[in-house]
């Protein structure tokens, strides 16, 4: 099981970027996706995730404004984020779901930094 996470990079506050998370090793349309980030000092925080039907679950701090999405045919999960605050800098991560939000395998994860 593979995951690689790319689109990370530097923006302005109100600012958007696009994540995306390649996967391979495994077969893909029978997991659930999430993303997750890390705040040096604060720990590992659950974002989002998407379900093997589709539908998708946020946490709050990022609802209305993060999109996640997924590609079964290309293997991958995205996570739109869009009206980018100060405090959404964290090094982003891709896991894999394989029983109800227990993740086991992670990508190296990809800095978002948000700064004027």
């Amino acid at each position: 099981v593979h995951l690689v996470e790319s689109g990370g990079g530097l923006v302005q506050p109100g600012g958007s970027l696009r994540l995306s998370c390649v996967a391979s090793g495994f077969t893909f349309s029978n997991y659930g996706l999430g993303w997750a980030r890390h705040v040096p000092g604060k720990g590992l925080e659950w974002v989002a995730e998407i379900y093997t039907d589709g539908s998708s679950s946020y946490s709050d701090p990022v609802k209305g404004r993060f999109t996640i999405s997924r590609d079964n045919a290309k293997n991958t999960v995205d996570l739109q984020m869009n009206l980018l605050k100060s405090e959404d800098t964290a090094v982003y991560y891709c896991a894999r779901d394989y029983w109800s939000g227990e993740y086991d395998y992670w990508g190296q994860g990809t800095q978002v930094t948000v700064s004027s």
